[in-house]
């Protein structure tokens, strides 16, 4: 299956987790893709698997800080020259940090927003111009199911996931006539390094009874990261042609 032959698609977040297994997954459907992290080491691995599948060549990393305006700015004019357009945009980049609300200082709750939402607007605002250049081009933004559903602890994380949220609905519409797509998933019960342990740094006298209800009815447990990349895939090739402007969850039923 080769949906994304020809395509030129940039991945933020793309040195572990649901990015990366991104990577992999549109590199296997033929795509060209920069891959951008502000993890250097993560984004090595994530060329050290491309070279082992045999799709070095269709690959390029980069080292990018999406809280970064200027950052941003030269890193998505140079993800665009290198891959001569952009068509697909997957905004995978973001941070999880929990406190008790009644704890969480200014300086946590805007660096959880820098990322998270204002690092998807930044990401989308720069790539715009050649998306709307591109074929058939697609914003894929990550949500969470703490958008929608209460996860505690993670007052700020919920708010920045909400933001991204609606801001998708918005562009969406925006841009909708000019053949743009835009869509979220909400990823749930994934396992990747900011679930793993205790997950995201919760309070040492965290209740865990809290999280009962947030076991999915699939399986045995967490789902891997290539079970979102899949649905990733989807969105942002033609089989999704007839989707945007909404979320899809994606959690084993953790939120029937």
């Amino acid at each position: 299956m080769n949906r994304f032959e020809g395509r030129r698609v940039l991945i933020t977040g793309a040195g572990s987790g649901i990015g990366q297994a991104t990577v992999h997954r549109i590199l296997a459907e033929g795509g060209r893709v920069v891959a951008a992290d502000v993890d250097a080491a993560g984004l090595e691995a994530t060329a050290a698997r491309a070279a082992a599948d045999g799709a070095a060549g269709r690959l390029r990393t980069a080292v990018l800080d999406i809280a970064d305006e200027a950052a941003v700015r030269s890193g998505v004019a140079a993800a665009v020259d290198g891959l001569g357009g952009l068509d697909v945009l997957v905004n995978a980049a973001g941070i999880l940090r929990s406190a008790h609300t009644h704890e969480t200082g200014l300086e946590l709750f805007n660096a959880i927003i820098a990322t998270n939402l204002t690092g998807t607007f930044l990401m989308i605002r720069e790539a715009l111009p050649a998306l709307l250049e591109g074929a058939s081009p697609v914003v894929v933004n990550f949500s969470s199911t703490s958008a929608s559903f209460a996860h505690p602890y993670m007052a700020a994380y919920a708010a920045s996931k909400g933001g991204i949220q609606s801001m998708t609905h918005a562009i969406a519409a925006e841009y909708g006539k000019q053949g743009l797509r835009a869509v979220c998933v909400a990823p749930g019960s994934i396992a990747s390094g900011m679930t793993s342990g205790r997950g995201p740094g919760l309070p040492e006298d965290a209740d865990m009874s809290l999280f009962a209800k947030l076991a999915p009815a699939l399986g045995e447990g967490f789902a891997g990261p290539e079970t979102v990349a899949g649905v990733i895939a989807m969105l942002a090739s033609e089989d999704g042609a007839f989707i945007t402007g909404t979320e899809i969850r994606i959690d084993g039923g953790t939120h029937m």
